[in-house]
């Protein structure tokens, strides 16, 4: 069944209305009727198999059948960290992010990020941009949830940000010892918090990887191999949603 997103105050006991450019896609692109069904997501976690019952030029009014947890969320929640890298990879980074399962997204300046976000009503468009990927990606995946695209971060306000969560690493070319790696993604366990710091192009400068360190972030290596910024927190990620996955 098609998934759409609402927001809570557009739910009632028994009916949810759906309004904006769903109602066209709906109607004139999906071509749906009274009768058909659908699932609809409060973007928190909870789904309502509902029953189309009335449309108009602005909304559309669906009966509830009956609603459910969405079964699709991993049980932690992983908080990616991401390097500004150029051009548009942060829009791949962010919709492969969101298809993995990743909670929150925190684009991050670092003394290598070339792309410079000075003018607010571009960077608040670019913002605007990204977060509309993510909910995208959140509906094509079938996600709970549509993760979060933060406002762009300092690399210091990155690093406390990151105090709090369970588990913090960040994949860096000069880290070594695989098995220790291993051993780290191993140990995380259901309903923990995970920071996964991602450099941009040309990586983190040693002075950023020594503040992590001493903030309780990892370093991990992710091989011999030297990993792009779009791939190297895709295949962190990869990792995570093996281990955190649920197998109910």
């Amino acid at each position: 069944m098609y998934r759409f997103y609402v927001e809570p105050d557009q739910i009632g006991e028994k009916e949810i209305y759906i309004t904006g450019s769903d109602v066209n896609h709906i109607k004139n692109v999906l071509r749906m009727k009274p009768g058909e069904k659908i699932i609809i997501c409060n973007g928190q976690g909870k789904d309502f198999y509902c029953i189309i019952m009335d449309e108009s030029d602005s909304k559309i009014l669906a009966g509830i059948q009956e609603a459910r947890n969405t079964d699709t969320e991993l049980e932690g929640k992983i908080y990616l960290f991401q390097g500004i890298p150029k051009k548009d990879k942060m829009e791949l980074i962010i919709q492969k992010a969101v298809e993995l399962g990743v909670y929150e997204i925190i684009p991050v300046m670092t003394k290598r990020t070339v792309v410079k976000l000075e003018d607010k009503k571009k960077e608040l468009k670019k913002l605007e941009r990204w977060q509309s990927i993510s909910a995208s990606a959140a509906k094509q995946s079938g996600r709970g949830i549509i993760p979060k695209v933060t406002d762009t971060f300092t690399w210091k306000e990155a690093v406390s940000y990151a105090k709090n969560l369970d588990c913090k690493m960040i994949p860096y070319e000069n880290a070594n010892d695989i098995a220790k790696t291993k051993k780290i993604i191993e140990s995380i366990k259901s309903h923990h918090s995970v920071g996964i710091f991602i450099g941009p192009e040309g990586g983190f400068e040693e002075q950023e990887v020594a503040q992590a360190m001493n903030a309780g972030i990892i370093p991990i290596t992710l091989g011999r191999r030297i990993l792009r910024t779009e791939t190297a927190g895709l295949a962190v990620l990869s990792m995570l949603m093996l281990q955190l996955e649920s197998t109910r």
